[in-house]
């Protein structure tokens, strides 16, 4: 059989696994698997929309995790006054794309560290508000969605409501993300994103359109973060402000950095190695097998091995190929 279709073949069995596995897990002791891997699939979402700014652009940015909280809020409100989910679900996108590219029109004339500090100081006065807009958001009581007034979100008619659904619906979105991020990856506009990154003063001279190519690219990553806060509020049927700190801003960018910014494997890689590789080994399968010893010692393993990654792969675990660019 030639290379390409036994590759073709075994990423279609891997996929097939993949996509068994919630059947396999549902109702077992290891069933809240299904419920960590939704999770990395949420992150993936978040991970993709970031490299597309951090990634292909090169801007830090360190408040990611606002435009996530929109979405998710946006999608509480909505469904609190009997919005069907599917409706919820782009206008959460639209306004964190609203809100991002207004932010973006004056931040983006700044370079490095100052656009993170910016960018960083939005994500804190987003989650401030939400904390104290009480008469909207409930402060940090938070907004529960368990109302009669809410629609159970269903899909040709099936009710969405286990982790096995939620699953199902996220790692769908993280698909269409891929494709889409695959596409600007080999478009002109990616393209164009790559050189901005490279070297901004001779992609300018060279005639590419400088701040609307940076603010296309900051923009359309909060439709990332918006689709992400939806799936996210309707997953929880609860959303509170302490879910969207900046600690979890950080960690979105060690994903996308640990994995290899611009790298769409990398990226996914690197929401496997930050979110789901914490989980497991403090699971019993790891208890088990090392014992209380071992299981105490995770976060020095994963410690470790975040340092000898930034040691030998400075570029990322699976770096962006340079024969593409």
């Amino acid at each position: 059989m030639p290379k390409k279709y036994r590759q073709v073949l075994l990423l279609f069995l891997a996929g097939f696994a993949f996509l068994s596995l919630p059947w396999v897990l549902e109702g077992g002791r290891w069933g809240f698997l299904i419920r960590i891997l939704g999770m990395m699939g949420l992150y993936g979402i978040l991970a993709l929309g970031l490299n597309l700014v951090l990634g292909y652009v090169g801007l830090l940015d360190l408040g990611f995790m606002a435009f996530y909280a929109l979405g998710a809020y946006t999608t509480a409100l909505l469904s609190l006054r009997g919005w069907s989910f599917w409706f919820c679900l782009p206008v959460s996108a639209v306004v964190a794309m609203g809100v991002r590219a207004l932010l973006g029109a004056p931040v983006l004339r700044l370079r490095g560290d100052y656009l993170a500090i910016v960018t960083l100081g939005f994500g804190e006065i987003t989650r401030i508000t939400l904390n104290n807009w009480d008469s909207l958001t409930h402060g940090p009581k938070g907004l529960s969605l368990l109302s009669e007034n809410t629609i159970v979100p269903s899909f040709f008619g099936v009710p969405l409501y286990s982790n096995t659904h939620y699953f199902y619906l996220i790692y769908g979105f993280v698909l269409l993300g891929w494709v889409l991020c695959r596409r600007l990856d080999r478009s002109r506009i990616g393209r164009a994103w790559i050189a901005i990154r490279e070297d901004e003063s001779a992609a300018q001279a060279m005639g590419i359109n400088v701040p609307r190519l940076k603010n296309v690219a900051f923009t359309l990553s909060a439709a990332f973060a918006g689709v992400a806060g939806g799936l996210f509020a309707r997953w929880e049927n609860f959303v509170t402000p302490e879910s969207f700190t900046f600690w979890e801003s950080a960690l979105l960018v060690a994903m996308v950095v640990l994995g290899g910014a611009g790298s769409l494997p990398g990226v996914l890689l690197g929401v496997v190695i930050i979110v789901g590789l914490p989980e497991f080994l403090r699971s019993d399968l790891f208890f088990r097998w090392g014992g209380e010893s071992m299981a105490n010692a995770r976060y020095l393993l994963f410690g470790a091995l975040l340092v000898a990654a930034a040691i030998f792969r400075p570029e990322g675990i699976i770096p962006r190929s340079r024969k593409r660019e």
